[in-house]
């Protein structure tokens, strides 16, 4: 645990973990472990079809008509579900689901400039034991440890990412092939979809995607063509405007979904226990529309999904309430719940401006002394 958290943090989470059944949960935990392809393709089907029509639609709607703007929400829901198919990429073994991983990325990947190889190892991390939470953890910051303003900047960061995913995919991409040491820069601080903005990804190990310089390739060869039939008059203008709107609105609501998926207390090279890892997660098991568009693919419950990683999405909400129902002592494992996203989010901003208060307290304390 955090070396820092005070006293009366430590007692309350030693408590947690005493009172928390993890061997009869594990039991729960097996049967709901097999994916189902047939779910997989289905949902993503259904998702990315109806999504991309809506897009289109809104391409040759009236420009910031009423129509346009519900065309691009609607759009950015459905396309927002496809593209977290990402999470289940990272997480399944590795040999199965080919071909359905060959389809995300050419459907809903590439054309958001987020190919599956942008994910899968730096994912894998996060879940590693002595990684999570650490300063080699790019999917953890210390939002909860302080300085609550850092969750406004990360949530502002949205309206930027597609212009800086578009001058790297367009841009440097092409210029490494030219440029060889620029490889390695790309590859350590241009490949990852982590929110740590230092995250230095590690070279390359069994845990990366093989086929991520075909990922990279392709998906270069997409961006540049659609920007070549856009500027020779092939393709709308519309079609980048949309797509930006499109991406900005998933890259914000993910954000809004990534605040409300931990605590963030840690900060600094701590190493924690898998529990601990658990009791820093959140889950939203609310069932209201919001709570569903905004954490799609089961990631309503992604303390759940920490406590047992490999479950497939379409398992989570029967695993949760199977955990609720059966497991000998639940207050260790429902104190991970939140109300909603609204509520995450708000609590995550009040224990990080309590952790503030602690700190100048301290020093106030020190300076007096």
């Amino acid at each position: 645990m955090d070396a820092s958290a005070p006293p009366e943090a430590k007692s309350q989470e030693e408590a947690k973990l005493e009172g928390f059944p993890m061997a009869e949960a594990r039991v729960i935990a097996r049967r709901f472990a097999e994916p189902n392809p047939r779910i997989y393709w289905t949902d993503f089907i259904v998702s990315g079809t109806l999504g991309w029509a809506a897009f289109w639609a809104a391409v040759f709607a009236a420009p910031f008509s009423p129509l346009q703007i519900g065309l691009v929400l609607v759009a950015s829901a459905l396309l927002f579900r496809a593209v977290l198919f990402t999470h289940e990429l990272a997480h399944l073994r590795k040999g199965t689901f080919g071909t359905f991983r060959f389809f995300w990325n050419i459907f809903a990947g590439m054309p958001f400039l987020v190919p599956s190889y942008s994910y899968t190892g730096v994912h894998i991390d996060h879940h590693r034991p002595g990684v999570y939470g650490s300063s080699r953890d790019g999917e953890y910051v210390s939002f909860g440890a302080g300085n609550p303003w850092k969750s406004v900047g990360y949530v502002m960061l949205s309206f930027i990412l597609p212009a800086l995913l578009l001058v790297r995919f367009i841009v440097l991409t092409p210029l490494s092939w030219i440029v060889r040491p620029l490889r390695q820069v790309i590859w350590r601080r241009m490949s990852s979809l982590a929110i740590d903005l230092n995250y230095d990804r590690h070279p390359q190990n069994k845990d990366d995607d093989s086929t991520w310089l075909l990922q990279e390739t392709g998906t270069t060869l997409l961006a540049v063509g659609v920007a070549a039939l856009i500027a020779t008059g092939v393709l709308p203008l519309a079609v980048f405007g949309v797509w930006y709107a499109v991406t900005v609105t998933i890259l914000f609501v993910n954000s809004i979904r990534t605040l409300g998926a931990h605590a963030y207390r840690y900060a600094g090279d701590v190493k924690v226990t898998k529990t601990e890892e658990f009791l820093d997660s959140v889950n939203v098991p609310s069932k209201d529309p919001l709570s569903i568009v905004i954490a799609p693919v089961g990631l309503r419950f992604h303390a759940t999904h920490h406590l047992f990683p490999a479950t497939p999405y379409h398992g989570l909400p029967g695993l949760h309430e199977a955990l609720v129902a059966e497991l000998p002592d639940t207050a260790a494992y429902l104190s991970t719940s939140r109300k909603s996203f609204a509520h995450a989010v708000a609590r995550l901003w009040r224990e990080a401006s309590e952790a503030d208060r602690r700190k100048a307290s301290g020093a106030a304390a020190a300076k007096a002394a």
